[in-house]
């Protein structure tokens, strides 16, 4: 496998050499992928994390399927949030379950849920090899991932949760979270026109009432939950998400990641050459299939602009370094149409 990957990597590094012109890549991060309607502007300081707030411990509300009850204090419980279905995972070790107090550790299910499937603002870390998940943790407690807009404060909580984390912590999450294979959770849609949504902690949400009404999607993917009422109230685990993404954005990507054509004509290493046929990952390369199109966005452009240094970053950069906003656009909207 390792010699696979460095035939892959020394391929990646002879396209960008024999390339005529490299592809600038923009100035700002794209908007739509880190949960906001607006390019960050320059200077912008790192957010802060969102206080804890006081909420309803009294009112009993229930999720379709569940025998289970929770007080809306309960559900964002940062230190026990709420397992609606048990059954659908395995026991979870105390730090999936509850993180750690005293570290000021957030339950690692309250933000990935305990299904791990996540939601646009973070990761789905199912379907990942035991090997990857570690680097990954590793990688946020060395600083070697960052995000490319200072707005987006939960990359700098995942860095401060991975410090205050002890290795075994780290291993007994990664145990847990990767012995759960990865399953359908997004639906993708080309579409010329979409709901309008507002942005709300990292994630888009569909208008409804008076504010209900349909707009140009223009160069953007926008991804939101089914019901809005329960992925962010609920925080149903079973409630799922659909991505819109732009006409033909599709075919362009499905040309980029499986043959390496970009949107303006040129030649880069296919992404199937590292990460596999099915796009499921090969070793410590992640799988990519059926991911988050707002997560996938980030990340590649996170890469392409130095904030995410990992250690395979290097098979990376040389492909990224030819790619324009609307290749990293196809390339997530295709990937995410894919089954996981």
């Amino acid at each position: 496998m390792k010699k696979l990957l460095v035939a892959a990597t020394a391929s990646a590094f002879m396209a960008l050499a024999g390339a005529a012109t490299a592809v600038q890549a923009a100035d700002a991060p794209p908007p739509w992928a880190y949960g906001f309607t607006t390019p960050v502007a320059p200077g912008t300081p790192p957010a802060a994390p969102n206080p804890a707030q006081v909420l309803d411990n009294i009112t009993q509300h229930t999720v379709p399927g569940s025998k289970l009850t929770f007080a809306r204090a309960q559900i964002a419980d940062r230190n026990g949030p709420a397992d609606w279905f048990p059954e659908d995972h395995p026991t979870m070790p105390e730090i999936v379950a509850r993180g750690r107090v005293a570290a000021g550790v957030y339950a690692c299910g309250l933000c990935h849920y305990p299904n791990g499937k996540g939601r646009p603002e973070n990761a789905n870390i199912t379907g990942l090899t035991y090997e990857y998940f570690v680097q990954q943790m590793m990688d946020f407690r060395n600083g070697a991932r960052k995000t490319s807009d200072p707005r987006k404060a939960n990359t700098g909580l995942m860095a401060v949760f991975a410090k205050a984390m002890t290795d075994e912590e780290i291993k007994a999450a990664a145990r847990y979270f990767t012995s759960m294979p990865a399953a359908p959770w997004i639906k993708v849609v080309e579409s010329a026109t979409v709901p309008r949504t507002k942005p709300q902690g990292g994630m888009f949400l569909t208008l409804d009432g008076a504010e209900a009404a349909a707009e140009p999607i223009g160069e953007r993917i926008i991804e939101t939950p089914v019901s809005a009422y329960d992925t962010e109230f609920l925080r149903n685990p079973r409630s799922s998400f659909i991505a819109y993404v732009p006409p033909g954005s599709l075919a362009k990507g499905e040309a980029l990641v499986m043959n390496g054509i970009t949107a303006g004509g040129g030649k880069v290493t296919a992404c199937t050459v590292c990460h596999g046929l099915d796009l499921r990952g090969l070793g410590p390369v992640p799988t990519l299939a059926g991911r988050s199109p707002s997560y996938v966005g980030r990340q590649l452009y996170d890469m392409q602009h130095g904030n995410r240094n990992g250690l395979w970053t290097p098979l990376m950069a040389p492909v990224l370094a030819q790619l324009a906003p609307d290749d990293l656009l196809n390339a997530a909207a295709y990937l995410a149409s894919l089954a996981p």
